[in-house]
């Protein structure tokens, strides 16, 4: 089955003229599939609607924060209310510090909280407000770990950078990254080596408590506690970019479902229910190193945009009802532990990870994907044919092996059952591909 896309393919090739690469941004390319971008027009509830009026179950939810699905009820209300008053004031309002107080409570490392535009604002923040508090310069990453695109960040990202093949960026002074050091995600050893030698030069350690930037890797035993014990031991700051993995794997975050407590914590645009919103928070005394109180400057016009305030407001309110994420957590089960049985009954090599309602599908003969190399060793040509047998058959996966899949609660058995179906064909076609191409 192949779906019509004309007109996709229309306003790809005038998109060319006036944007470069025809997308605004690299990922929605299609460099890591092959193809021409989707152009949508729309979005209800579990479904994206294109510009050929094709509906597909969607997994990408605007990269994550569409925790409620399309259009959800409650948050298009909270949005029609705020509009009838005002789309942004560039100054303080009463709903900024609802919206603070809330994360607060939610959230277990936030005392206080700064409101931004953009997960990448947020990050880029905290950084800075690591080092003000601190007085050092070195900042520790890990590899397939991607922060946003900023400058002294962007070494060895995953995400976009490594759909593109391109781990580094040009136009990024090599000054700025020489203060950068990557390590290994999961080698709790490495990182305790490293700290031994350099930990008294370090302002921060930044990590994706669970890296959903290549594909989706949890954090092995012990992994958390240890980055948390090397922080506490070299007086370094310890950053959980929750940006992806904030109020998606669990209420509280990655931090509440592994129970380890960063100094700074980073959030995106789920906060704001899918419109562009960022945060970073954390410690008091940390915190109140920014600018107006102290000499750590930050600052934004459109931070705590009224319409994205808003919306984030409504959407807590959804998730924090009772058994949300135990429905939201076991239905995700249950579209991984079909996925796995069809892939399995084709004889296709294949793996799952999941939290919460965070999950990554995996072509590979490892039984569990653990660390960016297993993920670089997959089978990507396999991905590319599912990818597009999937996108045939009305299921709109993220067009790179390098992303996180997201289940919201607006998928229910009928979009869980079209993804098995679509799925078990899938398989069916990869493995004859396979006999026919040894």
């Amino acid at each position: 089955m192949t779906l019509k896309q004309d007109q996709s393919r229309k306003l790809y090739e005038q998109a060319l003229q006036y944007i470069p690469g025809g997308v605004n941004s690299p990922v929605r390319a299609f460099k890591g599939v092959g193809g021409n971008p989707l152009f949508f027009k729309g979005g209800e509830g579990a479904y994206l609607i294109d510009s050929d009026n094709n509906h597909y179950v969607d997994y990408v939810g605007a990269w994550g924060p569409l925790i409620l699905g399309h259009c959800h009820d409650q948050v298009i209300a909270a949005l029609s209310q705020q509009l009838q008053t005002g789309l942004g004031y560039g100054a303080s309002t009463e709903a900024e510090v609802a919206i603070a107080k809330r994360l607060c409570e939610l959230v277990p490392s936030l005392e206080k909280v700064r409101l931004v535009t953009s997960g990448t604002e947020a990050t880029m923040s905290a950084i800075r407000l690591a080092r003000g508090f601190t007085g050092r310069d070195l900042v520790v990453k890990f590899e397939g770990c991607y922060h946003g695109h900023v400058d002294g960040l962007l070494v060895k990202a995953g995400s976009g950078a490594l759909t593109l093949g391109e781990p580094d960026s040009s136009g990024v002074p090599r000054a700025y990254t020489e203060l950068t050091h990557v390590l290994c995600y999961n080698d709790s050893q490495g990182v305790a080596n490293f700290f031994t030698e350099y930990g008294n030069k370090i302002a921060c350690l930044i990590v994706e408590p669970v890296a959903g930037n290549m594909n989706f890797v949890p954090p092995a035993p012990e992994f958390l506690r240890t980055l948390r014990q090397v922080c506490n031991d070299s007086g370094s700051l310890l950053i959980f970019d929750e940006v992806m993995t904030g109020f998606r794997v669990a209420l509280g975050g990655a931090q509440a479902l592994y129970d380890v407590i960063p100094d700074l914590t980073t959030l995106g645009k789920v906060i704001g229910g899918g419109l562009p919103v960022g945060a970073f928070g954390g410690r008091e005394d940390i915190m109140d190193c920014i600018a107006p109180v102290g000499s750590v400057y930050q600052a934004g016009t459109l931070s705590g945009s009224p319409l994205a305030v808003a919306a984030g407001l409504a959407m807590l309110d959804v998730i924090s009802e009772p058994g949300f994420y135990d429905r939201l957590t076991d239905q995700t089960a249950r579209l991984l532990a079909g996925l796995c049985e069809r892939a399995e009954a084709a004889g296709v090599p294949f793996t799952t990870n999941q939290a919460g309602g965070m999950f990554g599908c995996f072509f590979s003969t490892e039984q569990s994907i653990s660390h960016f190399s297993q993920v670089m060793q997959c089978n990507m040509q396999h991905f590319q044919a599912y990818f597009h047998h999937m996108l045939n058959n009305g299921v709109y996966l993220a067009p790179s092996a390098y992303e996180a899949g997201f289940v919201s609660s607006a998928h229910g058995e009928a979009e869980i059952k079209l993804t098995l179906d679509a799925a078990e064909s899938a398989f069916v076609a990869i493995a004859s591909s396979q006999s026919t191409h040894p």
